[in-house]
């Protein structure tokens, strides 16, 4: 799964306090979190559903094919949330045999007929109805929702979204759909029937095996997967899907979208066989399944889910030709396709272990990103890696990856399984080297095929390829947490230069092992050392001909972890020029932001033709034209950029620039950029024109056509918040209608800024009920609900104070209506919890 934080995004839009969506609770439970034992053990599940929409509910037949493990049993316990049991039968040549149960609306507790011997199979039938929308349920901060199945607009009463049902099954969800043994050690082959309406088109996992059509307007279509997997890769979508189709050495790759999208569906997806190719290629195994198929759905509770052979995404992966201009969710797409290897064809097994899912998956953006587009691009997606990680700890302290004790299995879904957990693995490559590597992988795969795996499988896989003990490795950085925070100071005395390290991470985090190579810049020539960091404070010493340029710890940039060294602005500009890994270019850049000196301003520019467009972007921002001597050396390189460049994230930083020095003559460069094909060129272009001839700028907004003005929200809106006249009230309840949650999560601030300064009542009421109707569309609401009920307090509060103030006592009244608007606001928000 790749999860899709936007919660953190809100909260920086409301300014209302900030957290850490990664913070764990003070008290972990102490309880160890064992892998579930397997009493019985699925082998077939075979699935008949039809869909009631108007009651949210799925109609299912379940045939269940299950052996006892290995002792001797006489009964069963199945995961089958919140469902009207209606029949549970023992399957036999001539008839059924109804059971003895009991239910206890999470359970089912089945007696069998007999005791059943190892490897002696039996066949429940069990008839049920599913009632996801009645289930009680929690979701987490990855994960915002948990009852499995989900009804998409089942009514179509909402013009703007289509009709869909899809479901999520991670992490134990599956079961609120189909009863089973909802956990990720156990695996069973499937088959999955269903009936839907005629119109619509289906997916689910393994092959289309066959197509009925029926008497009332419906069709049923029944899929089946003949290799075993997890209950929580189980899937299902329904809607109106547009499919195209695309190949990889005989096996279908296809992509289903909205018809609107359709046409941009090898743009959105087009490298997918590419990338088969080269994970095939990587790991030595070809991609195992029979089809890879990738759907994106409406109003989906996380960021996409690699369900066997069937990726489910977000609909933030939709983009038109346009949009993706503006970027493209590649990465998302690799780490599915990944997962299909590293958590469907072997399965951590249990959530204890999903770094063998999650850490890989991961790992697998940085690799492919290397492999399409070279290696500073490589190093910019690992270094954007360490840097959510490090973003999200404090003293260099954070959860163990592989984790056996935890509050609740949703808490793995963080910043340690993911992006900590994939620069652990890529430290792991580069000491090992790439060919012990993959062929660790490729032993591991092959060692657990269609099974589970955890860490000490993995590391015996390493040790046999390469005759190497890797437990002290894994003892640190797998069943240990934290991270090593390095204090360095240099000496240089005579011809020796001393390194002073010290490990100033909290005294709750371990002593870290670390071997370091060193780079020493003298007299134009590199030398490498290597070092053993093994103590909380040590000293290093080499003998040199002359003081070091520049002393580069850990050149490679795989420590994971933190070095905190103060160098001269020398040493910065040094290091870009001649030790220029990604890792050494944004750090030089960013000391040279910080500094006004001639020195860094030479250094920002030159960044301005560096290689890399986030970089450019970096040195673009950094740079303030209002200054004239900032404004001789840049400016014309900035304008270049503004007109020319290849990225659109840099042209839209370099309008902007340009706009903060208040230089009338770059306005016609700022009209320009509205004929840019970008959405963020002319959303900069919409900013700048404000900033420039803040009168003309509802002309200029006016003029551009409605889907420039729908995909250009935050511009917008922003504009319309400043002035705040009644007349935009439509603008905002049209882009919140229309808006994703991604996109409605940004617009949250430019609300509270609009109905802050309009003064009419039922403009104020029509906005504020159309936010809040908007923000029930999804469960991520009971995240941020919270944080919003503070913002419409606050609004209330300010509203009261005016009141107080006021003596008009018709402009007093108004006020009051207006707090109690805002009342009613945070009690249906915080009713959402």
């Amino acid at each position: 799964m790749k999860i899709k934080y936007l919660i953190a995004g809100i909260l920086a839009f409301l300014t209302l306090g900030s957290t850490s969506i990664y913070a764990q609770d003070n008290e972990v439970n102490k309880v160890y979190r064992a892998t579930p034992t397997k009493i019985n053990a699925l082998v077939h599940t075979k699935l008949d559903v039809s869909f009631d929409y108007a009651k949210r509910y799925l109609y299912g037949k379940a045939w269940i094919t299950l052996k006892p493990y290995f002792y001797n049993t006489d009964s069963l316990t199945l995961d089958a949330k919140g469902m009207d049991i209606k029949e549970v039968a023992l399957v036999g040549a001539k008839t059924n045999t109804p059971l003895k149960y009991t239910y206890d609306n999470e359970q089912l507790f089945i007696k069998l007929n007999k005791k059943y011997l190892k490897d002696e199979k039996y066949t429940l039938f069990i008839a049920y109805t599913a009632k996801p929308n009645e289930l009680k349920t929690k979701g987490s901060a990855a994960i915002t929702d948990a009852k499995g199945l989900y009804f998409i607009n089942p009514d179509g009463t909402d013009k703007n979204k289509p009709v869909q049902i899809w479901t999520q099954g991670e992490t134990e969800a599956s079961s609120a759909w189909f009863p089973t043994i909802d956990k990720p050690n156990q695996k069973t082959t499937a088959e999955i029937s269903m009936t839907v309406p005629s119109k619509y088109v289906t997916l689910s996992n393994g092959k289309l095996l066959t197509q009925k059509v029926n008497t009332n307007g419906t069709r049923t279509d029944t899929w089946k997967m003949d290799l075993p997997h997890a209950p929580y890769l189980f899937m299902m979508a329904v809607g109106d899907f547009k499919i195209t189709k695309d190949s990889w050495k005989g096996k279908e790759v296809s992509y289903y979208l909205e018809p609107k999208y359709a046409p941009y569906a090898k743009q959105i997806f087009g490298k997918t066989p590419k990338m088969i190719e080269f994970f095939s290629n990587k790991l030595g195994i070809d991609y195992p399944w029979n089809k890879y198929s990738q759907i994106v759905v409406r109003d989906y509770v996380s960021g996409a889910m690699e369900n066997t052979t069937a990726t489910l995404h977000g609909e933030h992966v939709q983009r038109t030709a346009r949009e993706l201009l503006d970027g493209d969710e590649e990465g998302t797409i690799a780490h599915e396709l990944f997962h299909q290897w590293f958590g469907d064809y072997v399965t951590a097994e249990s959530w204890s272990n999903l770094t063998v899912n999650e850490s890989f998956a991961t790992i697998s953006e940085i690799l492919w990103k290397g492999h399409d587009a070279g290696k500073d691009a490589e190093d910019e997606v690992r270094y954007e890696k360490l840097s959510s990680y490090l973003q999200s700890t404090k003293n260099g302290e954070s959860p163990v990856l592989a984790r056996y004790y935890y509050n609740d299995k949703e808490d793995m879904f963080d910043n340690v399984s993911y992006a900590k957990g994939s620069i652990i693995l890529y430290a792991l490559k580069n000491q090992m080297g790439d060919d012990a590597f993959f062929k660790g992988l490729n032993l591991y795969l092959r060692s657990n095929a269609f099974k589970t795996g955890e860490p000490h499988q993995l590391r015996l896989a390493f040790e046999e390829v390469t005759g190497k003990d890797w437990a002290p490795y894994f003892n640190q950085w797998y069943f240990n947490g934290g991270h090593p925070v390095l204090d360095v100071k240099y000496d240089y005395t005579g011809s020796k230069i001393t390194l002073h390290v010290k490990q100033i991470q909290s005294d709750k985090v371990q002593t870290f092992i670390l071997p370091l190579k060193v780079d020493l810049y003298v007299g134009g020539a590199k030398i490498r050392k290597e070092i053993l960091i093994d103590a909380r404070e040590q000293t290093f010493s080499f003998n040199v001909a002359a003081k070091p340029d520049l002393i580069d710890l850990d050149p490679d940039k795989t420590l994971v972890g933190e070095i905190k060294r103060d160098k001269t602005l020398a040493e910065y500009v040094f290091q870009y020029k001649n030790a220029p890994s990604y890792a050494n270019r944004i750090e030089a850049l960013k000391a040279a932001a910080r500094s006004s000196e001639k020195e860094a301003i030479n250094l920002l520019v030159l960044g301005l033709q560096d290689q890399n467009s986030n970089l450019r972007a970096l040195a673009v921002s950094a740079l303030k034209l209002n200054d004239e001597t900032v404004k001789q050396l840049a400016a014309a390189k900035i304008v270049q950029l503004a007109k020319a460049d290849k990225s659109s994230a840099v042209r839209e930083k370099a309008i902007l620039t340009l706009a903060k020095s208040k230089d009338q003559s770059y306005l016609p460069l700022a009209k320009e950029a509205l004929k840019d094909q970008s959405y963020k060129v002319i959303g900069a272009g919409v900013t700048a024109i404000n900033a420039y001839e803040p009168a003309t700028i509802n002309t200029v907004i006016n003029g551009l056509d409605e889907d420039t003005r729908l995909h250009i929200p935050i511009q917008v809106t922003q504009v319309y918040a400043g002035l705040g006249d009644d007349a935009y009230a439509d603008y905002f309840v049209q882009v919140f209608d229309e808006s994703n949650i991604n996109r409605l999560a940004s617009l949250i601030g430019s609300y509270m800024g609009y109905v802050a300064k309009n003064k009419n009542t039922q403009v104020i009421s029509k906005v504020t009920n159309s936010l809040v109707k908007n923000m029930d569309r999804t469960t991520l609401t009971k995240y941020v609900s919270g944080q919003m009920v503070v913002g419409f307090q606050n609004l209330e509060k300010a509203k009261n104070a005016a009141a107080d103030k006021e003596t008009n006592n018709e402009l007093k009244a108004e006020l009051l209506k207006q707090a109690a608007i805002f009342k009613d606001a945070a009690e249906k928000m915080n009713n959402k919890n």
